[in-house]
């Protein structure tokens, strides 16, 4: 269905719990989330279920990368996208880095860059970001799903492969980029759960969906099957700024929609404690 005509769906729920706006993830199965287990969960070192390498099949996925990477690049939605950070949100990315002159880049949940082609749009936007702005330091990539060849591609691209399944909890220690476009609610809420102080809080920037569409989802959908993965998502909206992005063309609804930047602060302790994080 072409993106002009496409609506997002906050206004109702489907008949099996659904919310229509967030893609499926990709290339696995949703595993069911329930608070305690989401809270429960731990680090874990990880490595790709394969075990060999393949030379060929990632010489296909190197070339099939670099066409993606030239296709966004010269796209009109790659250059509204530019203008808009160059616009809209450089003074708070400025604000994020303070005294400090790089952000490195996490990227959770990218799925399979060889299977799909969202993944492969996400990933080409997240490293053209690198190569046009000087600010955004070493991007690191996880995703569980990840295969041997994918692992070895992405590494050649200049990307660094989590050997850790965090989770989503990574604490922003200095100021970091979380890019996370259509990743599972309770990913986002392990996120903010892991820098819920004001001043990681400060130190974050979530590039993923929209935290405005889940708030808007929830008020309708009063027993919606993410409820229990959103307490720190609704939590933190008082204190976030928030600037959607332009699809512009059908090519990128898949990938991107509903997409937006989101910065934090400022945020003060005790305006954090209501929630038992």
């Amino acid at each position: 269905m072409a993106a002009s005509t496409k609506s997002l769906t906050v206004d109702s729920c489907t008949s099996n719990g659904d919310w229509t706006v967030v893609l499926p993830r990709r290339g696995r199965q949703r595993r069911k989330a329930t608070k305690v287990g989401i809270l429960e969960e731990k680090q874990e070192a990880w490595t790709p279920t394969d075990s060999q390498t393949d030379p060929i099949r990632e010489t296909k996925l190197m070339q099939k990368m670099e066409k993606c990477i030239a296709k966004i690049g010269s796209s009109k939605f790659y250059h509204t996208f530019r203008d808009q950070i160059e616009t809209s949100v450089l003074d708070y990315f400025h604000r994020v880095l303070g005294s400090e002159i790089k952000m490195p880049m996490i990227i959770y949940g990218i799925g399979s860059i060889e299977l799909y082609e969202p993944p492969c749009l996400q990933l080409s936007l997240a490293i053209l970001m690198k190569r046009d702005f000087s600010w955004i330091g070493n991007i690191e990539v996880f995703d569980p799903i990840l295969s041997v060849s994918e692992s070895r591609v992405l590494e050649a691209l200049g990307c660094c492969v989590i050997s850790i399944n965090e989770h989503g909890r990574r604490e922003a220690i200095k100021p970091t980029m979380f890019f996370m476009p259509h990743c599972e609610a309770e990913l986002y809420n392990n996120l903010l759960h892991a820098n819920w102080k004001p001043e990681l809080l400060s130190n974050t920037v979530i590039f993923g969906n929209s935290f405005e569409t889940y708030e808007q989802h929830l008020s309708i959908c009063k027993n919606s099957p993410i409820i229990n993965s959103t307490e720190h998502i609704l939590a933190v909206r008082r204190f976030t700024s928030e600037f959607r992005i332009k699809t512009v063309s059908d090519d990128y609804y898949n990938a991107f929609h509903d997409s937006s930047w989101h910065f934090f602060g400022p945020v003060h302790e005790a305006e954090l404690q209501f929630i038992n994080s």
